[in-house]
């Protein structure tokens, strides 16, 4: 059976978790490999809205395992406050179906700390982090003096580790940010407690993968953010600590790259961003906000409002090409219904010139005026249509355009957050 990545094709919040969730009924496993808690995917079942911030997406449908791989950043409470959610309300009774590496790299108090210090001192300047600490531990994961879950569960030799990056820590807190301490005899209780409850949930996710491969069982990546908040091929510096892009699915969780067989992005059918930076197409009038209102845009994570605007196929043609991506999920088409004619950016206008092709730096990014073609909508209910003929002929011309423009088939259509309100027309495990 196929592995298929599925990968935010703009500045996330894509609505990745509705599909991944969606496609999880196919799923045999379901496999989370970059970002942290800063990341939140909604998911509306049988008219429950559940929100995920570390497990995966996959986790509603009983008969999937879920991994999160070495590439993610974990917040031990708040992943053990999903998983008693979710065991309480009967979803996960057992540990097996959710398993985290050894090799994840921890999120701890002075992670978060540092976070918020940073972003409060940097004023206007602000990145627009979401302040729970997945930079900073990023950070020590590169510098080689991270926390790891599996350090949790060696209480005897944790000490050790916590006072050999303390010191600096609090220095860092207290006479440069004027910030308060870690207190260390809490947080070396909180880790001991945290592996404790830990334990019976963590395991090799990289064998698992391979084994399940190996079984010819259907494997779903799952992403966090998106293309343009990577931190190598994103709208730097304001983006994420992680490589959100498809080729990061093999460092992150422990395959290599010739088991990849798809690559699903997932955009809406206009473009949204939390957050600081650039932002092309962005409605800053009564039309961004009749978006961000009917489309309920606000973050899951932070509840920050969304800055909205028209599709840009020029960053969808990017993150095509960074991702390699196979087939798109369009999401939120219903939100489009009676808005009346829509635009696109194609292309750029930057400097006076005309550029099909996203900018490589910032500084260019922020002159780039979007060039509009108009395509016409429609004013048809959509949000229940199941079947890709009985949408209105606007809204079939609306995706047709769109595939022709970045030359990639839409597999997927969303027309509500329901999970059964999604439109089919490819099958990617078939």
């Amino acid at each position: 059976m196929p592995a298929v990545v599925g990968v935010g094709a703009q500045w996330g919040d894509e609505g990745k978790g509705k599909i991944v969730d969606w496609l999880g009924e196919r799923a045999d496993v379901v496999a989370r490999f970059q970002g942290g808690n800063n990341a939140g995917h909604t998911l509306v079942v049988d008219g429950e809205t559940t929100i995920l911030h570390v497990v995966p997406s996959g986790i509603l449908h009983h008969a999937s395992v879920n991994l999160i791989g070495p590439g993610v950043v974990v917040d031990p409470g708040t992943l053990l406050v999903e998983i008693d959610a979710l065991t309480e309300r009967g979803v996960l009774r057992d540990p097996s179906r959710l398993r985290v590496s050894g090799r994840a790299h921890v999120i701890l108090e002075w992670h978060r700390a540092l976070d918020a210090a940073r972003e409060g001192a940097a004023g206007d300047a602000a990145i627009g982090t979401t302040r729970r600490g997945i930079g900073p531990a990023y950070e020590d994961k590169v510098a080689r003096r991270g926390i790891r879950v599996a350090d949790l569960l060696q209480p005897s030799s944790l000490r050790a580790k916590l006072d050999r990056i303390a010191e600096a820590k609090n220095f860092e807190l207290t006479k440069f940010y004027q910030a308060a301490p870690v207190d260390v005899d809490a947080l070396e209780r909180d880790c001991v407690a945290w592996g404790k409850r830990l334990e019976p949930y963590v395991d090799n996710t990289g064998r698992i993968l391979d084994g399940a491969m190996k079984a010819g069982e259907s494997v779903l990546f799952e992403g966090a953010q998106g293309t343009f908040l990577d931190i190598d091929h994103g709208t730097y510096p304001f983006v994420t600590s992680s490589n959100c892009v498809a080729g990061a699915v093999c460092t992150g969780s422990g395959v290599g790259p010739t088991k990849i067989d798809r690559v699903l992005g997932i955009t809406k059918a206009y473009t949204t961003r939390v957050g600081s930076g650039p932002f092309p197409t962005e409605l800053d009038d009564a039309m961004g906000e009749r978006l961000r209102t009917a489309g309920a845009e606000f973050g899951a994570t932070t509840g920050r409002p969304r800055r909205c605007g028209w599709l840009d196929a020029v960053m969808l043609r990017e993150a095509v090409r960074v991702n390699g991506i196979t087939d798109l999920a369009i999401n939120k088409l219903d939100i489009l219904s009676g808005l009346g004619d829509l635009q696109v950016a194609t292309q750029y206008r930057i400097d006076g010139k005309l550029t099909n092709d996203f900018p490589m730096t910032l500084d260019e990014l922020e002159r780039a005026e979007p060039v509009f073609e108009t395509q016409p909508g429609w004013d048809e209910d959509v949000s229940g249509v199941r079947e890709y003929d009985a949408l209105p002929d606007n809204a079939r011309r609306y995706v047709e355009y769109v595939e022709r423009l970045v030359d990639v088939p839409a597999a997927f259509l969303s027309v509500g957050p329901g999970r059964d309100a999604t439109i089919a027309r490819s099958d990617l495990f078939g």
